[in-house]
């Protein structure tokens, strides 16, 4: 079998897909904005905001690979623009959820979209937000492991339902879905 011959995986092949790379970056400029400039603060370590939609947007979109790759980039560009210190677990977790969102969508890619979309944004926030940034949190504020991660459980649980009905909204759209396939031709 020659090398022009051989399929390359969809997550890897559109790393060189200069449109895709490109929606990327703008998702992870989405990503600081809503995480860093539209957070609504609560308390002193918990925050509501939808900072991962857009990496879980790219995950689900582009694959595994592309969505660490933004989910990387928005934590620590987003920590550098606002004057956060880099808590190298939270930017694992940011990392997390956008690979973890790729995966469950590759794997499911022959389920419907609902099913598809339910199991990312759940299983993304489940290992990225609630398991390893709660992690990362309490061992940089020096807070208790399992109150935080019971805070950040319910947090998520009302965020990951409304990101789930939006991100459902974004790819059911006509328009949005033409405008993918456009951006993915080769």
């Amino acid at each position: 079998m020659s090398k022009s011959s051989k399929k390359v995986p969809r997550s890897i092949a559109v790393l060189k897909n200069l449109k895709a790379l490109a929606c990327a970056a703008l998702f992870a400029s989405l990503s600081i904005v809503c995480g860093k400039y539209l957070a609504i603060p609560v308390g002193q370590i918990l925050r509501f905001s939808f900072e991962n939609l857009p990496i879980i947007l790219s995950g689900v979109l582009f694959g595994p690979i592309l969505g660490l790759i933004t989910g990387v980039l928005a934590d620590l560009v987003g920590c550098v623009l606002v004057g956060y210190a880099i808590n190298p677990i939270v930017t694992a977790g940011a990392a997390a959820i956008g690979a973890v969102s790729g995966i469950v969508s590759v794997i499911m890619k022959k389920s419907p979209l609902w099913a598809r979309l339910a199991l990312s944004v759940s299983l993304a926030h489940i290992s990225g937000s609630v398991i390893i940034k709660t992690f990362g949190l309490a061992r940089w504020y020096d807070f208790p492991l399992y109150e935080l991660m019971l805070w950040r459980l319910l947090n998520y649980v009302i965020i990951g339902i409304l990101e789930y009905v939006i991100l459902y909204a974004i790819l059911k759209s006509r328009a949005v879905s033409a405008q993918i396939d456009l951006m993915l031709e080769e």
